[in-house]
């Protein structure tokens, strides 16, 4: 078992989230870096869903009654196991006993906390993310508290896996971060200089941004189109432009439908992105093909595939 002695700024259960629920207003939740969050997994043996722990800003204490094999990806942050310093981007072993203390995160927002056996927790809607705004999923569907208790997985026939040296992973965090879009459902209604605007400026992340969405400071994006815009589907990623003329970036927690006109949406192959940005980052946007996302998909895919080739 592990106890959390000190659960940090925001410390969820999450794995990949659970899809397919749109239509019911469920938006997937889920590991808001999934990328790091599988890796996190990989490291440890376990299937890249298994569920895991998302650590935001600052991080959790922990301590532990048995021993366990452990993985820390995501953002930098301070590892001590019982006063000694640990590293990122490797299986650790941790003996019963232990306290593990996670500082903040130092060139991210978040990071993931992988155990060789994942978690167990009850699956909802056949995923074991936390959504904190229906209350459902992870650990009671809510953030971890000080006193709670969680237990680890069965860990038989598992064993870790080591990253060589020439495949460390260079997940680079530090802002400006630019974010690669497709152009959104909406585009007609924003004129080609409202797109030169959009593209040119770069935007800082305020403090009213969470899993929900991203809310965006700089130069003010209004649509050509004054009309009203019947509400409609919402994809992860989307970039909506409210009344205010400020973007939003519509992140895992975001509602299903909206109202408010869509002039990007950011590609999949940059969301873990998104995940590690922190109010005050600055970014700009920048525009690719549909073709073009797909294939910095394919492409990052392989990357992670051909991480642990030749073990």
């Amino acid at each position: 078992m592990i106890r959390v002695k000190d659960p940090g700024f925001l410390t969820t259960v999450q794995d990949r989230g659970r899809y397919g629920f749109s239509h019911l207003g469920i938006s997937p939740a889920g590991a808001a870096d999934a990328l790091s969050f599988r890796l996190a997994n990989l490291l440890v043996g376990n299937d890249e869903n298994a569920p895991a722990i998302e650590m935001t800003l600052f991080g959790a204490t922990m301590e532990f009654d048995e021993p366990a094999v452990i993985a820390v990806t995501g953002a930098e942050c301070s590892i001590a196991t019982d006063g000694t310093q640990a590293s990122c981007a490797r299986a650790l072993s941790i003996a019963s006993g232990s306290v593990l203390r996670f500082g903040r995160m130092m060139n991210g927002a978040r990071a993931y906390l992988a155990f060789q056996g994942g978690l167990d927790v009850p699956l909802v809607m056949g995923s074991a993310s936390t959504h904190l705004a229906a209350g459902f999923g992870g650990f009671e569907g809510r953030a971890l508290r000080k006193g709670d208790v969680l237990r680890i997985g069965n860990r038989n026939g598992l064993r870790p896996r080591a990253l060589p040296p020439n495949k460390l992973p260079s997940l680079d965090f530090t802002s400006p971060v630019t974010l690669r879009v497709t152009r959104g459902v909406q585009q007609d209604w924003f004129g080609s200089d409202v797109f030169a605007t959009f593209f040119s400026t770069e935007f800082s992340v305020t403090d009213q941004s969470g899993r929900t969405g991203l809310r965006l400071r700089g130069e003010r994006i209004v649509p050509k189109n004054s009309s009203q815009l019947l509400t409609d589907g919402i994809p992860l990623g989307a970039v909506q432009i409210p009344e205010d003329a400020n973007p939003i970036i519509l992140f895992v927690d975001q509602q299903t439908t909206g109202g408010y006109p869509k002039i990007a949406n950011v590609i999949a192959a940059d969301m873990q992105r998104v995940g590690q940005l922190r109010p005050r980052d600055r970014l700009r946007f920048s525009e690719v093909s549909v073709e073009e996302a797909v294939q910095l998909l394919r492409t990052q895919e392989l990357w992670l595939k051909e991480i642990f080739e030749g073990e």
